[in-house]
């Protein structure tokens, strides 16, 4: 018998930031605190590729069991990795220690089990569901069958998306996503079909320097310089110097030391208070930060490290809007 041959991979479609539409055609999700995936599975097999295109399947063997959903059919998922904290919620901050690990031990497994939250279907039995509406998609997607360590979040098209809002908000959730009922699925594309709205303020953030720490961190670094792109030039965001547990200070003190260089990249002056002790570093490593507010000036105010986002290409990180 031949064995099922695999839904061809596509690039996830993205969702615009905006606040909550109101109106009738929408549905709502909340939205997951985790790394994005697209998920091919048919039989045994499955494969797992990330935003980027990357293959990553061998860093999340617990999802070795997803064709189950199908009975093995053909099918292709989208969704989110996570790992639960003890409340039951996504966090970010503990799938970190996952996210750069492409054979993890037993022990690493069993610590921070993960999980993935399918939100949408693109393909069953061979028949490609691109093209097809939302509410179909989800219909189709709410038969398959339960599957270990496979969830399938609920969707919401009778309440107000404020309201599921505040639920967000009560439980300590990062926000919610807006969903056309009527519109197809975009792959690669940043669509206004999709809007997501954030509880939580985040920025992308490329690394463009370091400052040598003090005290209890002497050995690794203080503070991080950040900065993004702005009409092609990369422009100084501000620093950060919280949020960094010790195992990500000795795992980013060392990426920082294979990427020195003696002159700022930054396409501006970095303020001199920032300046005068900084090392310098390619700008090729893509982070995630958490603030409070952007200044005129376009600086990140109480920023706090959230992890590494290798899945995203630096070349894609633009400045956050600044205030009017």
């Amino acid at each position: 018998m031949t064995a099922p041959i695999l839904p061809e991979p596509v690039m996830p479609m993205l969702a615009t930031a905006g606040s909550v539409p109101h109106g009738p055609g929408w549905a709502f999700e909340f939205k997951w605190d985790g790394v994005r995936a697209v998920v091919a599975a048919a039989g045994d097999q499955v494969q797992l590729t990330s935003r980027l295109g990357n293959d990553v399947t061998a860093g999340y063997p617990e999802l070795a069991g997803i064709g189950a959903v199908t009975g093995g059919r053909p099918v292709l998922l989208d969704g989110e990795i996570v790992v639960l904290d003890k409340a039951g919620r996504p966090n970010f901050g503990l799938l970190q220690d996952r996210m750069h690990v492409r054979h993890p031990s037993a022990e690493l497994r069993a610590r921070l089990p993960v999980s993935f939250y399918a939100f949408d279907v693109l393909h069953v039995d061979g028949a490609s569901l691109v093209a097809a509406p939302y509410d179909e998609r989800r219909a189709r997607l709410a038969a398959l069958a339960p599957a270990e360590r496979v969830l399938v979040p609920p969707s919401f098209d009778d309440i107000d998306g404020e309201q599921l809002l505040g639920v967000a908000r009560q439980h300590g959730l990062e926000g919610v996503v807006a969903k056309r009922r009527a519109g197809r699925y975009e792959p690669g594309r940043r669509s206004p079909g999709w809007v997501k709205t954030a509880l939580v303020h985040t920025q992308e953030v490329l690394v463009g320097g370091f400052t040598a720490g003090e005290g209890r961190r002497t050995g690794t670094f203080g503070s991080l310089l950040l900065g993004a792109y702005a009409a092609g030039e990369l422009r100084y965001l501000g620093h950060v110097g919280t949020g960094f547990s010790d195992a990500v200070l000795t795992d980013l003190t060392a990426r920082l030391r294979r990427l020195t260089r003696p002159t700022s990249p930054f396409d501006e002056l970095v303020p001199r208070e920032h300046a005068r002790k900084a090392r310098w570093v390619e700008p090729v490593l893509v982070g995630e930060v958490e603030y409070r507010l952007v200044t005129r000036d376009g600086r990140l105010r109480h920023a706090s490290w959230r992890g590494l986002r290798a899945d995203r290409p630096p070349e894609s990180i633009r400045m956050p809007a600044a205030p009017v």
